[in-house]
């Protein structure tokens, strides 16, 4: 096909469809069913390339990409202290909290970034 290689570039840059379907010169409904391995292959190429220049920004110690990345991929979530303490417990707002990372032993560089994430996570909560 002779659109195919565009349209799928196209589709990886995230250009909506209605405006690819002008460019090439045809109907949406007619992009869709005509190039529709095209556009799914140039998104999913385009997210690929997006996660790995994150995954290299982690590695390389960008604390906002690890952040990102443990949240959307890992699902880490931020608690806030409760409103109502449970009753019966003994814990305090202070207390030390530990959290077990993953290490599969295969990226010594990251597990390196996240213990170091860590840390300066749980410093600020203590200078506050």
């Amino acid at each position: 096909m002779r659109y195919a290689r565009k349209v799928r570039y196209l589709g990886g840059l995230g250009v909506r469809q209605d405006d690819i379907a002008k460019i090439i010169g045809c109907a949406p409904k007619t992009l869709r069913k005509r190039f529709r391995d095209e556009l799914d292959r140039g998104a999913a190429e385009a997210n690929a390339a997006m996660a790995g220049y994150l995954f290299a920004a982690a590695k390389g110690g960008n604390v906002q990409a690890q952040k990102f990345w443990l949240r959307t991929r890992a699902h880490w979530r931020e608690r806030g202290e409760p409103d109502d303490p449970i009753t019966g417990t003994e814990a305090q707002s202070n207390s030390q909290v530990v959290l077990h990372l993953p290490d599969n032993g295969r990226e010594p560089e990251l597990t390196e970034a996240l213990r170091k994430a860590q840390e300066e996570y749980f410093a600020s909560k203590q200078r506050r």
